[in-house]
């Protein structure tokens, strides 16, 4: 509205950040290329260090050609993401405590709006990159030495990619009325939503900057990519996005996908699949306290063609049985003879409230859950992590949080203790030995000392809490 002050919106993102804590609370990683992910043939890299970085590695990347590009040394580590959220939390506390509008968009980034009167400070506060500066120093030194990035604009859009302008622990700030001579320098990838694929059609028309798109007239974008899509894009080449930083973000849809180390064909172990997912999708359902109508399944072929089954119930629930039940049913539909690469379950139309199943539970009667055996761990060797992806209302970044499978045996960097030794971490394991460096945040590089798998003294154990310095 007129008269109102220009929205002064930042963007933070912690860096590196799997990698980063992994280093934290692993002395002896500290200054080595360090890549936490999927660690099977079909892994995918979650979080590549900046020392990893230099040799090309990167997030997304498959996990084998990051093996073949960084040297020997490098540490190929699961995920830990217990250690991951209460890093976390304490860097969103501290945004807590100096804005009311904080919208936390994944484990390691977030929005915060510092306009006034809900902010501390706007554009016309002296001293605004010294404040960011020393938001900064806190995170650090509330985190045992963790680094983040920040970009401050008028916009959601600019801030975020102000803050990838200046990494690591950068500060960059997008003063208003500077927004398009920022944006329009970039190439046309910086926009949301413009993907390989985009950006190839932009450029048989001559685009590849954000300059060269703004050139470009609605009708001619709408034309090309629909309307929804050519006037989203026409927008955000004039660095137009009125997006509010939402302190609530409403969940549309829950899902869960496992990629197989090999092509799978059994239907019954696919169905042992989907009873593990529904079981996780329901206790994710109970946990925010909502019910789903919608079930889909997703199932990618050998050949990576990928088909999705969905069906609506006429009552909504939060039932783990009722959920895998018609994810079987969807899953009937589908050819599996030649193999599943990646199948996947999920839930859909989210309503606060329950309803009875009425006569659906004599059409369809509710199927006992397929029990696996017991877990000793997390993502294995050889597995990939369970992605769990939430798909947000107001069509911004979708958080992404990683659920690690419990499957039997020792992954890679999993926090265990020793009734002799004392805590550490698995620095590898295979042919029934498991090799454990006994080390913490708070300590130098330690030793490392191997026993049996079985070992009675050897325990899985909660990550170490970096603020604990005798730890």
């Amino acid at each position: 509205m007129p008269g109102e002050p220009r929205r002064c919106i930042m963007h933070l993102d912690l860096d590196a950040f799997f990698a980063a804590v992994e280093q934290r609370d692993k002395p002896s990683l500290r200054g080595r290329p360090v890549i936490v992910g999927g660690l099977g043939g079909r892994g995918v890299v979650a979080t590549a260090s900046y020392e990893a970085r230099e040799f090309g590695a990167r997030s997304a990347m498959p996990t084998i050609e990051a093996r073949r590009r960084c040297p020997a040394g490098t540490a190929f580590l699961s995920g830990r993401f217990a250690a991951y959220r209460a890093t976390s939390q304490v860097v969103m506390d501290l945004l807590r405590e100096r804005s009311a509008l904080v919208e936390q968009v994944s484990v390691d980034e977030a929005y915060v709006d510092l306009t006034p009167p809900g902010g501390p400070l706007g554009w016309d506060s002296a001293g605004l990159e010294e404040w960011c500066h020393e938001l900064l120093r806190e995170i650090a030194d509330a985190t045992g030495g963790l680094t983040a990035s920040v970009g401050l604009a008028p916009t959601k859009m600019m801030a975020k990619l102000a803050s990838e302008m200046d990494k690591p622990a950068g500060v960059t700030l997008v003063r208003p009325g500077d927004e398009l001579e920022v944006l329009h320098a970039l190439s046309v990838r910086a926009i949301p939503g413009i993907g390989p694929a985009t950006a190839g059609r932009l450029h048989g028309f001559g685009v590849d900057t954000v300059a060269d798109l703004a050139r470009m007239s609605e009708p001619d974008l709408v034309s090309i990519f629909g309307s929804a899509h050519g006037a989203a894009l026409h927008r955000l080449a004039r660095a137009e996005d009125d997006r509010p930083v939402v302190v609530e973000r409403e969940a549309k849809s829950i899902s869960v996908e496992e990629t197989f180390e090999s092509d799978v064909a059994d239907r019954g172990a696919l169905e042992a699949e989907l009873s593990r997912m529904s079981r996780g999708l329901a206790g994710r359902l109970e946990g925010s306290g909502v019910f789903a109508r919608t079930i889909t399944v997703k199932a990618r072929q050998h050949d990576f063609t990928t088909q999705t089954r969905s069906g609506t119930l006429p009552f909504a629930t939060g039932d783990a049985g009722i959920i895998l039940r018609e994810g079987r049913r969807l899953l009937r539909s589908v050819d599996v003879s030649s193999g599943l690469r990646l199948l996947g379950l999920g839930v859909a139309g989210l309503t606060a409230h329950a309803q009875e199943e009425l006569s659906l539970e004599t059409a369809y009667p509710v199927l006992e859950p397929v029990e696996l055996p017991d877990a000793a761990g997390a993502v294995g060797e050889g597995e990939e992590p369970v992605v769990v992806e939430i798909e947000e209302g107001d069509g911004a970044e979708a958080p992404r949080a990683v659920a690690g499978r419990m499957l039997p045996g020792w992954r890679t960097g999993q926090d265990v203790r020793h009734e002799e030794h004392g805590p550490g971490w698995v620095w590898g394991s295979g042919r029934g030995v498991v090799t454990v460096r006994f080390e913490g945040p708070s300590t130098g590089p330690g030793p490392v000392r191997s026993f049996a798998d079985g070992d009675p003294a050897l325990h899985p154990a909660d990550p170490p809490d970096w603020r604990d310095r005798g730890r």
